[in-house]
């Protein structure tokens, strides 16, 4: 089976990735475009929902890569996400070698620290040939680590390799596609950054959230996605802990298509709220009086959408 091409200009991967439903702007797409051209990471940074980790789904896809994602938290390190060395094989090891009655320990310290020994996790992984091209690696919520994490990071962002002690530098043949995001819940270390290309995800544009709607949930009412859309983009000027992403926008058109609906009226608004908005103060601040205001501007608002 073939392997499909790097798109070969902006144009190509705004096309590519619209193919498996993402819609990127121009500026997002210049910004994948030259990260698989210079072979660079790409860093994105945005508020939670907005779609960081999508991209990095959808070029797996598109692009017929094996997708290894490391899923960051507080307290990882090497051992889970880089390597660590199979103990109890090597525990066996020893224990034949003994049975046998022939130690020479300097040649069995040598022998039980040989790559069959060795548990890749998921950054070792990723630098391993693969059969369909290079693997598109995931470093999801790198803010949510510890900085000493970060700094292990640099060598492999930029070289492309990992020093281990024991078998000396593991090197990529061909270097993965490195997507890494954040939401910002703290800053990355300048030294992260420096090594990649870095973007802002924004939430996206009303006609561009409209395209994703109707992608997405079909089955919506062409007036029911606008008004959900003009509606959802209200709500995120107000000043709110969280503001509603594409993920939310997406579960509220859902839910309303579950319940039948074909426009917005405040009562559905107040009935559904849970569907768009995490936390109790956000749900709170739309009172009655605000959803109605909301609805009636979303109405006003939803049929100049589709022609911006």
């Amino acid at each position: 089976m073939s392997v499909p091409a790097l798109p070969s200009s902006v144009d190509g991967v705004v096309a590519l990735l619209e193919q498996h439903d993402y819609f990127a702007d121009r500026r997002l797409a210049t910004s994948v475009f030259l990260a698989l051209k210079m072979r660079r990471p790409l860093f994105l940074e945005g508020e939670a929902g907005v779609g960081k980790t999508e991209i990095a789904k959808v070029l797996a896809a598109a692009l017929g890569r094996e997708l290894i994602r490391l899923q960051c938290y507080e307290g990882l390190d090497t051992a889970t996400a880089v390597y660590e060395w199979n103990y109890p094989r090597q525990m066996i090891e020893i224990r034949l070698a003994e049975a046998a009655g022939a130690i020479d320990r300097d040649a069995l310290a040598t022998d039980i620290f040989t790559e069959r020994f060795l548990i890749r996790r998921p950054i070792l992984q990723a630098l391993a040939p693969q059969a369909g091209g290079a693997a598109v690696l995931l470093i999801d919520e790198l803010d949510r680590t510890d900085e000493p994490f970060e700094a292990y990071l640099l060598e492999v962002l930029a070289e492309y390799q990992v020093t281990i002690p024991e078998l000396g530098a593991i090197v990529a043949t061909t270097p993965p596609i490195v997507v890494i995001t954040s939401n910002r819940t703290r800053e990355i270390h300048d030294a992260i950054k420096r090594r990649c290309l870095y973007h802002w995800v924004d939430y996206p544009t009303a006609p561009r959230e409209l395209a994703i709607v109707r992608r997405k949930v079909p089955g919506a009412d062409a007036r029911l996605s606008r008004e959900v859309v003009a509606f959802t983009q209200r709500l995120r000027a107000m000043d709110l802990f969280k503001a509603p992403g594409i993920a939310e926008t997406l579960d509220w058109a859902e839910a309303l298509v579950a319940l039948d609906r074909i426009a917005l009226d405040p009562e559905t608004v107040a009935n559904t709220l849970g569907a768009l908005l995490k936390y109790q103060d956000d749900i709170g601040a739309v009172t009655p009086e605000v959803a109605a205001e909301l609805v009636a501007a979303a109405r006003q608002e939803a049929a100049e959408i589709g022609t911006r």
